[in-house]
């Protein structure tokens, strides 16, 4: 996938006081939202014959359940526009207006469900699920075969609720490594500083200082919005350790999980990001700085490294950009760093999950649940990707070839700003990406390519990151209900996480502080139930990886 960043984009919670709301909800008002006494029952018939899409309109509303996301118009882009066109669909977009959790809780309160919700794979649908309010997608898996086939059982079965049906759509699902974290690097600057190793932390260290004393006005290494990059520095400091543990605020050692502030690994890297904040090598406003501050320093190469979850967004942009003023301009990736004495090809900057990142539920609110399941599984087919993904038969593709992937036409390496923009334009519409389909369909087409034709960015994952992600799929699903007493304590032990982490980097002046920080921080988590969070998270756990033996 290489679009949204998706590192630490998370749903907000639905209360319990809306949900105690809805326990008082008749199931009469349910079955006034779809108009069928089988609705208001719980139940939803598959029809005896498959629906077609095109045959007739089918309209549906979509809320994606994130401050930051606004749907753009149906129809306006060339994809949706021959989508509505020519398979009759047109979706209504709800906007959260930047404050989704309340947006949510005043939908289910008025119960104005919206027919689709884009969220978080999370403790919210079950809360959604067991209230009644979700179809269940069973009946339709065999009618409409494209998520069953793409995505397969064993991924199917880990999104089902605990009645043993299934709710979740998933979005970006795989059988095979994919993602972006790791290293950018300014090619310009490191070829003037004689392109030296950058390969274990000390190279890297010595590298930034380099860059700070010859170009004063440079960033030597960013780490994005939040200094969420500092996390991916973790990776460097032991063999198979992706940065999902410090998402969980937990680290697997045996048959459990066990504390975050103790563990001597996230230690190490905590006192190396220190150190780089107090030399001045990474930004001093790492903590607090905009999304749309860090991409104006990568495209304007202002930056000499960029660590983060996924620097090929800015990166490929920043690259065109630069090499159209200069040919020997643009960035370059790594492989990724690694302490001295680790084994290189085991170091896992990013991480990659069987499940995808997101889902789409429908709600008992859809008048025909079953024509808009059958739409997302069309959308997630290969027809439906390869029209999301690079807009309509006859401009950037024609026909297909025998695995189905489009055979792209010259005007796709020739027109590479029109092709961009409009991938640009999609990108907000992609709830439902088959990531198989999608990168084994642009790594057949760049294969064919002269080196100068090849898209950066699709050089970049082949040669380094999609083989530097570490498979966590057995990770997925650990946190808790936000009513819950464990629910209260994670989101305690997330602001002492949170608060700590900053001061141990920002404030600290030596190792021995960091680990004074970490030390009072275990403390205080301990105080707020960090202990009963870390044994639900262990139970979670283990019940996936029995489901994926």
């Amino acid at each position: 996938m290489t679009t949204f960043n998706k590192a630490f984009q998370t749903a907000l919670s639905v209360t319990l006081v809306v949900l105690l709301v809805l326990t008082g909800c008749s199931s009469n008002n349910k079955g006034e939202n779809t108009g069928t006494e089988e609705a208001a029952n719980g139940k939803q018939e598959a029809s005896a014959t498959p629906y077609v899409l095109g045959e007739k309109p089918l309209e549906f509303s979509f809320y994606g359940h994130y401050d930051w996301y606004t749907m753009p118009a149906w129809g306006e882009d060339l994809a949706t526009k021959w989508i509505k066109d020519n398979k009759k669909v047109n979706v209504v977009p709800i906007s959260s207006g930047g404050a989704a959790k309340q947006k949510l809780n005043t939908m289910i309160v008025s119960q104005e469900l919206p027919d689709v919700i884009w969220m978080e794979r999370d403790a919210d649908v079950e809360k959604l699920r067991s209230e009644g309010m979700l179809v269940p997608f069973d009946d339709y898996l065999d009618k409409y075969p494209n998520l069953k086939k793409w995505a397969g059982d064993a991924t199917l079965d880990m999104l089902r609720s605990p009645d043993g049906k299934l709710y979740q759509f998933p979005n970006w699902y795989t059988t095979q490594p994919n993602g972006n974290a790791g290293y950018l690097v300014n090619k310009k600057i490191y070829e003037e500083l004689g392109s030296p190793s950058l390969e274990t932390t000390d190279d890297l260290f010595a590298y930034l200082l380099q860059v700070k004393e010859k170009y004063p006005n440079v960033v030597p290494l960013e780490v994005g919005q939040t200094a969420a990059g500092i996390d991916i520095l973790v990776s460097a400091f032991a063999e198979n350790r992706p940065y999902t543990y410090n998402a969980m605020m937990a680290v697997p050692s045996g048959d459990k999980l066990v504390s975050i502030f103790t563990d001597p690994v996230y230690r190490e890297s905590i006192q190396y990001a220190s150190k780089l904040y107090r030399e001045k090598l990474i930004s001093q406003d790492s903590f607090t700085q905009k999304l749309e501050q860090v991409e104006q320093k990568v495209i304007t190469g202002n930056i000499a490294v960029y660590a983060a979850s996924s620097p090929t967004e800015f990166g490929a942009k920043g690259n065109a950009l630069l090499k159209a003023k200069d040919p020997n301009a643009g960035y370059i990736m790594v492989w990724p760093v690694h302490k001295a004495g680790l084994d290189k090809t085991k170091i896992f900057p990013g991480d990659y999950k069987q499940l995808g990142w997101n889902v789409s539920v429908i709600t008992k609110a859809a008048k025909d649940p079953e024509a808009i399941f059958a739409f997302l599984d069309w959308f997630t087919g290969p027809e439906g990707q390869r029209t999301i993904m690079w807009g309509p038969e006859g401009l950037y593709w024609d026909g297909t070839d025998s695995d189905e992937a489009p055979l792209f036409t010259d005007k796709f390496t020739g027109d590479v700003e029109g092709r961009e923009a409009l991938m640009a334009s999609t990108v907000n519409f992609q709830w439902n990406g088959n990531t198989v389909y999608v990168d084994k369909s642009k790594i057949k087409f760049e294969s064919t390519l002269p080196a100068e034709k090849r898209s950066w960015e699709t050089y970049w994952q082949s040669e380094i990151t999609w083989k530097t992600q570490y498979d966590t799929t057995e990770f997925v699903n650990l946190d808790p209900a936000g009513d819950t007493d464990e629910g209260i304590a994670a989101q305690s032990v997330l602001d002492i996480y949170e608060k700590a982490r900053a001061a141990a980097i920002m404030n600290a002046k030596s190792d021995e502080e960091v680990n004074s920080i970490l030390d009072k921080a275990e403390e205080n988590a301990m105080k707020v139930g960090y202990e009963k969070l870390l044994q639900y998270k262990t139970a979670k756990w283990q019940e996936n990886v029995s489901k994926l033996k």
